[in-house]
């Protein structure tokens, strides 16, 4: 009784604070990140160069997250992410995996929803720890100086 009393007050404690801070919510599902993935993909198309390939990557990226839930659910992420797309081409912007029904829906109909402020603290953490990671394969990566060795 003691852990379902914890559990109970934890639950309200986080309503309590999303109800503060911002009430706003999103689509869950992976709708948001499919939306940040298609957005991106359109924006790399209109950059040349290297920069082009890093927006795609970032945007392929994002499709992890409804990927996984495909993964977890046992549906066929390939086959969903793919309705997911063209689904967003469309401008479905709520669209995301349905888990119970094994395919895509508009999960804010559905009433999967997710607080808008926390969307955001976690793209934002994600991006800035692989800013970091980067950053510091790229000071790894710095070879040896090109002076010639010591004979023994």
């Amino acid at each position: 009784m003691e852990e379902v009393d914890r559990s109970l007050h934890d639950a309200i404690m986080v309503v309590r604070r999303l109800y503060r801070k911002d009430c706003s919510i999103v689509a869950g599902g992976g709708a948001i990140e499919m939306q940040l993935s298609h957005h991106l993909r359109q924006e790399s198309r209109q950059i040349k160069g290297k920069e082009q390939t890093i927006i795609t990557a970032l945007a392929k990226a994002f499709e992890i997250v409804p990927r996984q839930l495909c993964h977890n659910a046992g549906l066929d992420a390939t086959a969903i992410l793919s309705e997911l797309r063209q689904k967003h081409a469309q401008g479905e912007i709520w669209y995301g995996v349905d888990v119970f029904g094994g395919s895509v829906a508009n999960n804010l109909d559905n009433c999967v929803w997710e607080p808008a402020f926390s969307k955001k603290n976690s793209v934002t953490a994600a991006i800035e720890a692989a800013t970091i990671v980067l950053s510091i394969d790229e000071t790894i990566k710095n070879t040896k100086s090109a002076a010639p060795e010591m004979p023994r």
